[in-house]
């Protein structure tokens, strides 16, 4: 041990251990001499606790290792509890870390967020003034979190035009309804074919269910294929997009799997035996760069499985497991513990899925769809920007099922294809 001087005051300078030296042991040895050397001579003796050190720990810890691991105290742990609620209390954002920076996912429809005129990709630069460089995914949620009625100003960059500008969003009881506008599309689009159009916004427990009431609906309607629009979908719960891959594939048929560095994360999900049985008609999925979590997972199974065509852009790429483990003191971790991978083995994470059908949409008519999605609370000024608007993407959609619908026409066996006819005409 050597001793070495600074400002007139003497301090241990421990040998150094070995780097190369991963024993358990030596490195925990070396975290609790910095402890104690923390609480011995640190200037602010208020934040000296071992507890507030030790968290202060962990969270720089599950930090480092990506941006969806993280420790959560308690009242964090609680929170993220309530998100697989049906309602909770906030601005109705779903937001991520993506290159060391802090980007809305997705806002939540009829939302204070989304009323607003927030919009995917935008990066939150300040909460309440508190710039959001340095902060960690559980504290920016925790301060866009609170109470009904009270306001909280995001300072918003946006990508698109390099604005820079301040929101004051009004905290309210997040209400969220997850399948939505659910309809057969007007034949002036879809032409002489009967085709359903149904949007799911994100995965919740009852979403499977909600959207098996709507084709039925819609097939009792006529309806002879399906655009399903998973754009802006941000996941939710990995269940729930099991359950509704199952709406579209027989029973028992895997649809994701997980695979870690343990055994018990290799784990494969399998549609349920349960599910209504439907016709085989042709389905097409929209997807775009918010596409994330449990809407990689559908689109991903319905394009590998050859039920589904998808149509837009690239997804987020956020296809990663987090388990959530209690601590003894009501603290949690939620630790990335595997990867989700499609039926062909294909890796989501960092990825995303890809389009059998890429159609874009520039900056402009992403703000005008998104607009178009809450035309009911739109001033006069913002409807005259949807005048003449069209959504290229549910076109390219509605084309390709236009296809598929003619391939399958013209090789029908001859005496299938006059029973079609003839009730056609009856």
């Amino acid at each position: 041990m050597a001793v070495a001087f600074v400002a007139g005051r003497s301090f241990d300078v421990w040998a150094a251990t070995d780097a190369k030296d991963d024993s358990a042991y030596a490195n925990v040895s070396v975290f609790t001499r910095a402890l104690q050397l923390i609480r011995q001579d640190y200037v602010d003796d208020k934040k000296i606790s071992y507890h507030d050190l030790t968290y202060a720990a962990m969270k720089g810890m599950l930090a480092a290792l990506d941006p969806h691991s993280q420790f959560m105290d308690s009242n964090d742990f609680k929170g993220m509890q309530d998100d697989t609620k049906s309602q909770f209390g906030g601005l109705g954002v779903v937001v991520s870390m993506k290159d060391g920076n802090l980007v809305i996912v997705s806002p939540m429809e009829d939302t204070p967020g989304f009323k607003a005129g927030l919009l995917p990709g935008d990066q939150i630069l300040k909460i309440d003034g508190v710039p959001t460089e340095k902060m960690e995914l559980n504290e920016a949620i925790t301060k866009l979190r609170g109470n009904p009625g009270e306001k909280v100003t995001l300072t918003i960059m946006r990508p698109a035009t390099r604005e820079i500008k301040d929101y004051v969003i009004e905290r309210a009881i997040i209400k969220v309804e997850s399948v939505k506008d659910a309809k057969i599309l007007d034949a002036e689009l879809s032409g002489d074919y009967k085709m359903g159009y149904v949007r799911i916004t994100q995965f919740n427990e009852p979403t499977a269910a909600d959207l098996g009431k709507k084709l039925d609906e819609l097939e009792a309607k006529g309806m002879q294929a399906l655009v399903l629009d998973l754009r802006y979908n941000p996941g939710g719960l990995l269940n729930s997009a099991v359950d509704v891959c199952g709406q579209f594939v027989p029973p028992h048929t895997v649809v994701v799997s997980t695979e870690g560095r343990v055994a018990s994360q290799k784990r494969t999900y399998p549609t349920a035996d349960n599910t209504k049985p439907r016709p085989k008609y042709p389905v097409a999925v929209l997807i775009n760069g918010s596409s994330a979590s449990g809407a990689e997972i559908v689109a991903g199974a319905l394009k590998d499985l050859n039920r589904a065509i998808l149509v837009g852009e690239t997804t987020f790429g956020k296809g990663s497991v987090q388990s959530v483990i209690q601590l003894p003191d009501g603290s949690a971790l939620r630790l990335t513990t595997a990867k989700y991978y499609t039926p062909s083995k294909q890796v989501i994470h960092e990825h995303g899925v890809a389009p059998n059908i890429l159609a874009t949409l520039t900056p402009d008519q992403e703000r005008q769809l998104l607009l178009a999605r809450r035309e009911e609370l739109l001033s006069d000024v913002d409807k005259k920007e949807l005048v003449g608007f069209h959504d290229t993407q549910l076109e390219r959609a509605v084309d390709a099922l236009k296809g598929v619908m003619i391939y399958a026409e013209r090789t029908l066996p001859k005496d299938k294809a006059a029973k079609k006819d003839t009730a056609a005409k009856s």
